[in-house]
């Protein structure tokens, strides 16, 4: 920047203040213009405006374009086939192999486009167990991804440590930097790559936060199961007696709204590890969904919308009075805030507990609108349903995603995170679960009384008021049906929610069109588990559904 303006930038004076002995040298970045180390929040939005990278709005957040890419650039994304890691890894269409020459070429090009650059670097944490946490560095050109760095890891206060630090894994963002497909073998001019072997990832090509956070959860979920951690892409509350309770559900289906209930403190809403001490978040920060958000549902995501230290991306705002439109999706249905964990009121301070959760829930958002709002499941269920992964995609949290949901499985509820084999992250949590008797239950936050566009989505009071009743011991006594399809357990009966909502069928006007929908969905779970059915046990393939007898 100074080579440009020839004049100072707000944080030059101290921008060495906070910085590391282990220099950038050794990721091979050398001939730097300037590293501006560790700056904190108030640095950052200062280094920020200067730059012109986002506006402040009203009440005090930084507000951000993210250009083309305004959600995860999904089918952009590779891992580097080398010798130590290749047998561990399932390779296929997440995790797409690259070739080291192809990843080599890439990151030389690289350094050598960061040479005569000011860089912003953040020395953080990731995992709050500090038996488990892993030591990372975010490096960035941009003032506000380093302020996002802050905001969803775990940031050092300590400056003698700082000194000291030497990350475990490197990851380096340059929106700026554009691969070529004709060299590189990529897809486009965008790429994700993470090297296990190098302990380094690279963000090419995209502004978009969640490609930060996202990659640094996928080192996570290669790394931590290794320790018989089990790594899950869930949000997580406990309640007053210690009872844990863990969210499972991609992008969309409530992870966020649910967890975040007043009555439970928040232990993170996205990202954890589950080991043998207890529940632990990933991150120090949230990354919410705020399009349509209201401070009637929602009212502790709708104050981090007016606080200094959030991060808004793409979403609308009037440049005259600085006031954030929530509701407008001109630019994208996938409206972010990133905000520190301890701006939930109710949040666990130490992003973590020594105790074990006695509830485990898969939330589904199902648009076909039939299967039922709460169910419990078995063991060998609990293992199908979470290898399958049954949801639907909601428009915008990928690119390619039209305005009607897309049914999908994405397996563990995170595919596209996921590096071993599905079944390993199954049979972790299905012995964590056994281990600490826990219960499963499978929650549709979709629709009811027929597909999207037909049915409507199913009330969030009745979904708050089933969840309540699994969480507090409610549903242990009551009566349960087999579902005739899925074999799984539905409760007759839920406190304070009217009997006829737990029978799917009662919501729709015609019965037949109803049995038939449930059965399309029954043949779509069959056809998906397929890809799965010889790397899991025989137990586990018969506890899926089965077709309806004509």
């Amino acid at each position: 920047m100074t080579k440009y303006l020839k004049f100072d930038t707000p944080a030059i004076k101290h921008a060495g203040d906070l910085a590391s002995d282990y220099g950038l040298e050794n990721h091979g970045l050398v001939h730097l213009d300037r590293v501006f180390w560790n700056l904190p929040e108030a640095a950052l939005y200062e280094e920020a405006v200067f730059r012109g990278e986002g506006k402040m709005t009203a009440g005090g957040p930084f507000l951000v374009h993210t250009g083309k890419w305004t959600a995860r650039a999904a089918n952009e994304k590779y891992m580097v086939r080398e010798p130590s890691t290749e047998d561990k890894i399932d390779w296929g269409e997440y995790n797409r192999p690259m070739t080291p020459e192809n990843y080599n070429g890439i990151l030389t090009r690289l350094q050598s486009f960061l040479q005569g650059e000011e860089l912003f670097v953040q020395d953080v944490y990731v995992g709050a167990n500090p038996n488990y946490r892993l030591p990372i560095r975010i490096i960035t050109d941009r003032a506000w991804q380093s302020l996002f760095a802050r905001n969803m890891f775990i940031t050092i206060d300590d400056q003698d440590e700082l000194k000291r630090f030497v990350p475990e894994f490197t990851l380096i963002a340059s929106p700026s930097f554009r691969v070529d497909p004709r060299i590189d073998c990529t897809r486009s001019e965008t790429a994700i790559v993470l090297n296990f072997g190098q302990r380094l990832g690279i963000v090419a090509n995209s502004q978009y936060g969640g490609e930060i956070k996202k990659s640094i959860f996928t080192v996570m979920n290669y790394l931590m199961p290794l320790q018989d951690v089990m790594s899950m892409h869930c949000s997580a509350n406990v309640g007053k007696e210690g009872d844990a309770a863990l969210f499972f559900g991609l992008s969309g289906t409530g992870k966020t709204t649910l967890s975040a209930d007043p009555k439970r403190f928040l232990i993170g809403d996205d990202e954890h590890g589950w080991s043998d001490e207890g529940v632990f978040n990933y991150e120090g920060g949230c990354y919410a969904k705020v399009i349509r958000l209201s401070a009637e549902n929602e009212p502790e995501i709708y104050e981090c919308t007016h606080r200094f230290g959030s991060i808004l991306e793409n979403v609308v705002f009037d440049l005259t009075s600085r006031k954030i439109d929530l509701d407008d999706d001109k630019l994208t249905e996938n409206t972010r805030i990133s905000y520190p964990l301890e701006f939930i009121p109710n949040s666990v301070p130490e992003k973590m507990v020594k105790s074990h959760p006695k509830n485990v829930i898969f939330l589904t958002c199902d648009a076909s609108g039939v299967l039922p709002p709460i169910a419990r499941l078995d063991e060998h269920h609990a293992m199908y349903h979470f290898i399958s992964g049954y949801t639907s995609k909601i428009a915008g949290t990928e690119i390619g995603l039209g305005i009607e949901p897309e049914i999908t499985f994405s397996a563990c509820f995170g595919a596209p995170f996921m590096v071993h084999h599905p079944f390993y992250y199954a049979k972790l949590l299905a012995d964590k679960m056994k281990k600490y008797n826990a219960r499963c239950w499978l929650v549709n936050t979709g629709w009811v009384g027929g597909k999207f566009g037909v049915g409507k989505r199913i009330s969030i009071r009745h979904t708050r008021n089933m969840l309540n009743a699994a969480l507090e011991g409610k549903l242990d006594k009551v009566e349960y049906r087999k579902d005739k399809l899925f074999g799984f357990e539905v409760p007759v009966t839920c406190p304070d929610v009217p009997e006829d909502v737990l029978e799917p069928a009662n919501a729709w006007g015609n019965k037949k069109e109803y049995r038939q929908k449930y059965d399309a969905l029954v043949s779509r779970f069959i056809e998906n588990f397929k890809l799965f059915a010889k790397d899991c046990p025989p137990e586990v393939a018969a506890a899926g559904p089965k077709r309806l007898k004509s």
